[in-house]
C-alpha cells in the first residue's frame, strides 16, 4: 500500500497524528484528551502521513486570527508537527507541510505562523523568524521601581467563572494594539488558558488567576503558580508569571508592582514577554532582571498578495520587492508595496530576498536593514531599504503571549 498524506477523519486518526510528535516527550495521548483538544484542533486541520494503513506522521494548524500591523488576518497556527523515527529522513515533513500549506491557502488564510521547537526546519518551507521573546528571573531584593507611586488598584484572585468572564476583554484590547498575538475563542480559553490540569503542574502549585481592578473596572489580569522552598530554615519561594496582561500603562504598572511584592518570595520569574517590555524602564535595577532573548514566532506568507496588502504601513511612499520563493513559486515576482496598495509589478526591483525574509518583516519584529547586514536581502537601489524600513515600521515590538 502506498504511503499517503491526507488529513484526518475522526478522533482516533487525530490521536494517532498527535502521538506522533508525542513520542518524543515520552507521553502517549489517551482518547478522552484528545476529545477535548479537538474542539480547538479539528480532525479535518491535522495532516497525516500513512504508511500501510498506519500513521506515522502528523502537522496541525489552529485556526486563528492573527493580529497585525492596522489590523488582523486569518492565519494557520501551525503545531504539532512529527514523524515517527522509524519513518524519518524520508521525506514525509516535506510533503505534509505543501499540503498543509496548500490546505491553509485554500481556506482564504493567507499567513502561517509557528513556535520552532527545531528552528533549522522550518526555513527550508519558506518560515521566517518574525519575532523575539524574553525571559526574566527578578530578585526580589531588586524589585524597586525606578519612579515610586501610591498604587490605587485592588487585585483579587478570582475563579475559573469569573476569570473567563472578565480576562477574554482584556486580552482582546492588548491583541488590538501588539502585531503578532493570537486571537482566543471561548473554548481555548477554557480548555488551553484557564484549565489547571494537575498532570501539567511540573512540581509547582495550582495556577492561580488575579483580577487587577482600577476604579472597580477590570483592568488587568495575571496568572501565575508558586512553588515554595526553604534554606536554613527562610522562605526562598519562586513565583512563576505565566501570563501578565494589561492594556494601559498605568494597569500595567500597578499589576508588575502587586506581581513583584509577593511575600515569602525571593524570585519572580516570567517567560514569554514582549522584548519592549515596560519593565526596562519601570525597574531602578533592570541590569538585574536577567532579561534573556530567544526566538518568538515563526511566519510563513502563504499567499504573499494578500498578506501584505491586509497590514498598514507608514507614509506614503512604496517600495519593488523581487520575491523568490521556491516551495510555493506562485508568490515568487515582483511586488510593488505601499500605502496606496499591493500590487504585481513589471518595474525593476529595488530589494531583491526570499518569502522567508519578507515573512520576518511582516510583524515588524526585524527590519529590511537587519536582513540586509545579516545577508538575507539585496539592496538594489541606494536608499530602497531605508524606504522600506519607513513602509513597514511599527510603534510595537511583535508579541505571541503563549506557546502553541
Amino acid at each position: 500500500m502506498p504511503l499517503e498524506i491526507r488529513t484526518c477523519s475522526s478522533l482516533e486518526e487525530l490521536r494517532d497524528g498527535l502521538n506522533a510528535i508525542s513520542h518524543y516527550f515520552g507521553v502517549e495521548q489517551p482518547l478522552e484528551d484528545v476529545e477535548r483538544f479537538s474542539v480547538l484542533l479539528t480532525p479535518e486541520r491535522m495532516h497525516v502521513a500513512v504508511d500501510g494503513g498506519r500513521i506515522v506522521g502528523g502537522a496541525g494548524a489552529f485556526s486563528f486570527r492573527l493580529a497585525i500591523p492596522g489590523g488582523e488576518v486569518p492565519a494557520a497556527g501551525v503545531t504539532v508537527v512529527g514523524v515517527l523515527p522509524t519513518h524519518r529522513r524520508r521525506g514525509l515533513l516535506t510533503q505534509m507541510m505543501r499540503a498543509q500549506l496548500a490546505d491553509v491557502r485554500e481556506r482564504g488564510e493567507p499567513v502561517a505562523y509557528l513556535w520552532a521547537s527545531e528552528p533549522t526546519i522550518y526555513g527550508r518551507f519558506g518560515y521566517g523568524i518574525a519575532s523575539l521573546t524574553a525571559s526574566a528571573a527578578i530578585a526580589k531584593d531588586h524589585a524597586r521601581f525606578a519612579q515610586p507611586f501610591e498604587p490605587r488598584g485592588s487585585v483579587r484572585l478570582v475563579g475559573f467563572d469569573e476569570a473567563a468572564r472578565t480576562f477574554p476583554a482584556l486580552y482582546d484590547q492588548v491583541f488590538a494594539q501588539r502585531p503578532g498575538m493570537a486571537s482566543r475563542s471561548q473554548e481555548w480559553w477554557d480548555v488551553r488558558r484557564l484549565d489547571d490540569d494537575p498532570a501539567r503542574r511540573r512540581g509547582r502549585g495550582p495556577k492561580n488567576l488575579a483580577l487587577l481592578e482600577l476604579d472597580g473596572e477590570p483592568a488587568g489580569y495575571a496568572m501565575y503558580t508558586v512553588k515554595q522552598d526553604w534554606v536554613n530554615g527562610s522562605s526562598k519561594g519562586q513565583v512563576t508569571v505565566m501570563e501578565a496582561v494589561a492594556p494601559t500603562p498605568d494597569a500595567t504598572r500597578e499589576l508588575w508592582r502587586w506581581l513583584l511584592d509577593f511575600d515569602w518570595t525571593s524570585e519572580i520569574a516570567a517567560d514569554l514577554l514582549p522584548v519592549d517590555h515596560p519593565l526596562l524602564l519601570l525597574l531602578a535595577e533592570a541590569r538585574r532582571m536577567q532579561f534573556r532573548l530567544g526566538d518568538g514566532v515563526w511566519v510563513r506568507l502563504v499567499d504573499l498578495g494578500a498578506a501584505l496588502a491586509a497590514r498598514s504601513y507608514e507614509g506614503d511612499g512604496e517600495v519593488v520587492l523581487e520575491v523568490a520563493d521556491a516551495f510555493l513559486p506562485e508568490n515568487a515576482g515582483r511586488w510593488r508595496v505601499g500605502a496606496g496598495g499591493v500590487e504585481r509589478t513589471d518595474a525593476a526591483a529595488e530589494i531583491a530576498l526570499d518569502v522567508a525574509g519578507v515573512s520576518s518583516v511582516y510583524l515588524g519584529g526585524f527590519s529590511f536593514a537587519e536582513l540586509a547586514r545579516g545577508c538575507r536581502a539585496q539592496e538594489l537601489v541606494p536608499g530602497a531599504v531605508a524606504r522600506a524600513d519607513a513602509l513597514f515600521a511599527t510603534s510595537a515590538a511583535p508579541w505571541c503571549a503563549e506557546i502553541f
